[in-house]
């Protein structure tokens, strides 16, 4: 039987908490003391109460299943694949690879992912009928979350049963699934409004069975903490119980720390919270406040952010810039005070440092920049400013921030030049542009000023856009194929758009060359045109700032870069 790693932690902690041994680390009683805290956490000055006596808490990602659900989402099997190494990499315990009783072409993507022999327990989704079992096998997985109704409103008018015939099927099918070898997780589905008295009894008939597990489910996310904490109690006693928390009253984090506190040990959640309404408890948050207020591992932390965005950019949601984790702000500083603190001392203004996962710390400037951003800001690019001139730029960044922009690296640099009094030869320049979105395949042709030479290309993309962008990649690489070009574009951006006759975008872009990154923003009447400008002038950024430093190569020979 294939029963990964999951399991074996699962079975060690069930022989902790069923010992009859009361000095062997079993949850104490609720309400009753936990571990003493370490020398470490008494020099916080954040009382840290113990939420169980677990030490890891296994992570079950429905990204690829839940997730999916959410309006206007769909993956690709390929897409699906590349999330799934991502969340393998990171050392997810378990990945809900699809339904397989959807379709064809799902099976196909459950398949892919099944195939790709990850450390993870794979499984599928299955309804409580024998052929989405069939479908799962079909497909290779290790393991099915088999769904089954709990509250009576499912029972009855959904799926138009009794009771006693959902608790007759569900372990039928537990005992065929095991029967073929397969892990078993049984899930109670609006189990949070269910009758209590029968989702213990639904539940406990399919640990009975012979299934791995059973899960509690706020389908809905209707649930408050009290009323988790109340029904994992219960179920908690009968076996290895898993939470399965919805975000629809913005409970979704708090439902699983009560579940945790009363017995839980698994949590489902999607990245970024993706889903349908809502959308599902967001993993990468559980993941950090268990680490930083309760000292338990989960995953790998540092590879959090770059999961995020993964998935950002395979189902096309936009990261918040508010997001915890994951948002463009979460470690961005632009208040004086908050910035001075933050230089001076990390955890200032930072609950934990941005490497925990995977970020950097970044420092916004607009109207509540404060003169040690702004020389920060400018030192990341080697530029020293005696005190007047850093009074004149300070003056002048807040001057742009009371005009409503933000002030980025482009605009700061500007600025420093005229306040210096210094002229920076360019060594990229946009001479022309042209883009058509006609027909099936968009296209656009750039001409370039690269040093004293000028460089004419074409590119093509899934819109007019991506076809400016990649005609300067060509450009620049001199030769069609778009190779070697030594610049990363980190991220994309329509910064604010105005309506009306007039109406410009403004786009903002980040590129990165080696260990140098420049934010840069163009407004203009017409995207493509602004794209491209905004890309083109933070690549003459980049280059002029290594010159500076004699480790770029002269721009007419950036081909061979």
């Amino acid at each position: 039987m294939i029963v990964r790693r999951i399991e074996e932690v699962a079975s060690r902690r069930l022989a902790v908490k069923f010992s009859d041994d009361s000095d062997s680390g079993a949850r104490p009683p609720r309400g009753g003391t936990g571990p003493e805290p370490t020398a470490e956490q008494m020099d916080s000055l954040l009382t840290r109460t113990p939420l169980t006596t677990l030490d890891e808490v296994q992570l079950l990602d429905t990204t690829l299943r839940d997730g999916e659900q959410m309006p206007g989402v769909s993956l690709t099997p390929a897409e699906k694949v590349d999330i799934a190494r991502e969340l393998d990499a990171a050392g997810m315990h378990l990945i809900e690879a699809g339904s397989a009783c959807t379709s064809e072409g799902e099976r196909e993507a459950i398949r892919r992912v099944a195939d790709e022999g990850l450390d993870a327990t794979v499984t599928s989704f299955a309804r409580g009928v024998k052929r989405d079992v069939d479908h799962a096998l079909d497909c290779g997985v290790d393991g099915i979350n088999l769904v089954v109704p709990a509250s009576d409103k499912h029972v009855e008018t959904k799926v138009g049963s009794t009771r006693d015939e959902v608790v007759d099927r569900t372990v039928e099918l537990v005992e065929y699934a095991k029967d073929h070898d397969l892990w078993v997780e049984v899930l109670g589905e609006d189990g949070s409004r269910a009758d209590l008295d029968y989702l213990e009894r639904l539940l406990g008939a399919g640990l009975d069975a012979g299934a791995d597990r059973i899960c509690y489910c706020d389908t809905v996310g209707a649930a408050d903490p009290e009323r988790t904490a109340e029904v994992v109690s219960r179920l908690a006693d009968r076996g290895p119980t898993s939470l399965h928390t919805h975000d629809d009253l913005g409970f979704g984090v708090a439902n699983v720390h009560a579940g945790l506190k009363t017995g839980a040990d698994t949590v489902h959640g999607t990245v970024m919270g993706v889903g349908e309404r809502a959308g599902n408890v967001a993993l990468e948050e559980v993941a950090i406040a268990l680490d930083q207020s309760y000292d338990i591992d989960t995953v790998e932390l540092e590879r959090l952010y770059r999961l995020c965005r993964a998935v950002s950019e395979a189902t096309g949601v936009a990261l918040p810039p508010n997001k915890a984790v994951c948002g463009a702000n979460a470690f961005a500083h632009e208040s004086g005070i908050h910035t001075d603190g933050t230089l001076k001392d990390g955890t200032m203004y930072e609950p934990y440092p941005p490497e925990t996962v995977g970020r950097e710390r970044r420092l916004v400037l607009g109207k509540h920049a404060g003169r040690a951003g702004v020389k920060a800001a400018l030192a990341e690019h080697d530029v020293a400013v005696d005190d007047d001139e850093l009074s004149e730029v300070v003056s002048r960044v807040k001057e742009l921030g009371d005009r409503g922009k933000r002030v980025t690296d482009a605009d700061l640099l500007a600025i420093t030049e005229d306040v210096q009094g210094r002229e920076r030869d360019r060594h990229v320049e946009l001479v022309d542009l042209s883009a058509t979105s006609g027909g099936n395949l968009p296209t656009a042709s750039v001409r370039l000023r690269v040093g004293d030479e000028e460089r004419v290309a074409s590119g093509t993309g899934d819109g007019p856009v991506d076809a400016g962008l990649e005609a300067v990649r060509t450009a620049l690489a001199g030769d069609s194929a778009g190779e070697g070009v030594s610049f990363e574009l980190d991220s994309y951006h329509v910064d604010a758009i105005t309506g009306g006759t007039d109406a410009v975008v403004t786009v903002e872009v980040d590129l990165s060359r080696g260990d140098r990154s420049v934010s840069v923003s163009a407004t203009d009447a017409d995207i493509t045109r602004a794209s491209v400008v905004a890309m083109v002038d933070g690549i003459d950024r980049l280059l002029s700032a290594a010159a500076e430093d004699g480790s770029a190569p002269d721009a007419a020979s950036l081909a061979d870069d």
